[in-house]
């Protein structure tokens, strides 16, 4: 008679204490009460008009349903100057953030050096890119180089921000193993952290890229040139054919981008 094994008992699953709860219910209960404070503000209570006067939408969205590309080269050798505001601008930003990133790492600077770093990078992540652009602006002129500017300044903030993050989680072995061989600090630097950072702060600066591209545009609202400029300039004028074949160039600008940057990262990564 052949013996039947019984499954093991499963056993139930830990239950947490009301004093491991507070912390959760706090930061979600908070949540709930933010939500609840902005509704007004944020006039979600207007969301019916959506469907109310969704004629008045449909109205507005067939001046878009016939592009005009009488101008097409006008757009795409504007757009083409976008893009190259947003290379440029990446660029600078890429040579101002890497010494800024590895400054503000907690586990390769002091205090008193990581701490001061960190705050002027919340300070000039704060500040609106259009805000910069005018700065600039007064300085050199319109143009795409006030545009570049600010894209360098604003995208500096950030990048930096994301490359110390990377840096802090870096294996501290291959920097131990630089140290053991009596390098100095630059050189465990270079070689123990730098390769490990390397691929993420490329996908990193690829990101910014792209969204350089479009941020580019927005700058034209202030004169710092790009395809922006001729956006407004035909959203101004009622002209929506032309603002829609505008649209239609920086799609496709965007998703040619897009697909770049993935094939680029997915070599490095």
């Amino acid at each position: 008679m052949s013996e039947t094994t019984s499954p093991a008992a499963i056993p139930p699953p830990p239950r947490r204490t009301l004093r491991q709860r507070v912390p959760d219910i706090v930061i979600w209960g908070t949540l709930a009460v933010l939500l609840i404070i902005a509704f007004g503000p944020a006039e979600l209570y207007k969301l019916p008009l959506l469907f109310t006067q969704s004629s008045n939408m449909v109205e507005l969205g067939r001046g878009f349903t016939s592009p005009d590309f009488t101008q097409w080269q006008l757009y795409v050798s504007k757009m083409w100057q976008t893009i190259q505001m947003a290379i440029w601008g990446t660029f600078l930003a890429i040579i101002t953030a890497t010494p800024l990133g590895l400054l503000a790492s907690r586990n390769i600077t002091p205090a008193w050096i990581q701490w001061p770093i960190r705050r002027a990078l919340d300070i000039v992540r704060s500040i609106p890119d259009l805000v910069i652009g005018m700065i600039f602006l007064v300085a050199v002129g319109p143009g795409p180089l006030a545009g570049v500017m600010a894209l360098a300044i604003g995208t500096s903030g950030v990048l930096a921000k994301l490359f110390s993050e990377a840096v802090e989680s870096i294996d501290r072995g291959p920097v131990e193993g630089v140290r053991a061989t009596g390098a100095a600090k630059l050189h465990e630097v270079i070689w123990g952290v730098i390769p490990q950072v390397a691929p993420l702060w490329t996908s990193y600066a690829l990101y910014r890229f792209e969204s350089n591209s479009r941020s580019a545009t927005v700058l034209g609202l202030i004169g710092a040139g790009g395809i922006g400029q001729v956006l407004f300039d035909s959203l101004n004028a009622f002209n929506y054919s032309a603002t829609a074949a505008i649209v239609a160039v920086i799609i496709v600008a965007v998703i040619g981008i897009d697909m770049l940057s993935q094939a680029i990262r997915s070599r490095l990564l």
